[in-house]
């Protein structure tokens, strides 16, 4: 079952503007250290992190709270796995916001895609819930 569904559109060369005008203090307050690392890495470093910003609102909007209630720009994380596939990782309040809306016998999966087309940054994030197999913890 869908929990939660959320997007955002962001404007690369804004995030970009904010990059230059506070650097490491917004690079610090919003992205962990591997997203920072993933983003600093690539040619297009601004695109990279607007990305990531709107998967962060995109997420905060899914788990129906926006972004207030505790919730941490830090709390969410689009990490990459082997396959380039990008995944989110919640922690500290937005991890227990998940666990709250996720039904007893269930696992909280949250699926995100990401897209650019410059000037434009968009994620889409769906929280699904789906029933944990008979005898799982």
């Amino acid at each position: 079952m869908i929990l939660g569904i959320g997007t955002d559109l962001a404007n690369i060369e804004r995030i970009e503007r904010t990059l230059e005008r506070f650097g490491d203090r917004f690079r610090n307050r919003v992205f962990t250290e591997t997203e920072q690392t993933k983003a600093e890495r690539r040619k297009d470093t601004a695109g990279t992190y607007a990305k990531r910003w709107a998967a962060k609102e995109a997420c905060s909007k899914a788990l129906g709270t926006g972004l207030r209630m505790g919730i941490a720009w830090k709390d969410m994380a689009v990490t990459n796995l082997r396959t380039g596939q990008p995944v989110m990782e919640v922690t500290g309040w937005a991890k227990e916001r998940l666990d709250s809306m996720t039904p007893p016998g269930h696992e909280a999966i949250i699926h995100v895609t990401l897209t650019d087309d410059h000037p434009w940054a968009q994620a889409f994030v769906v929280i699904e819930a789906r029933p944990l197999e008979a005898g799982a913890d």
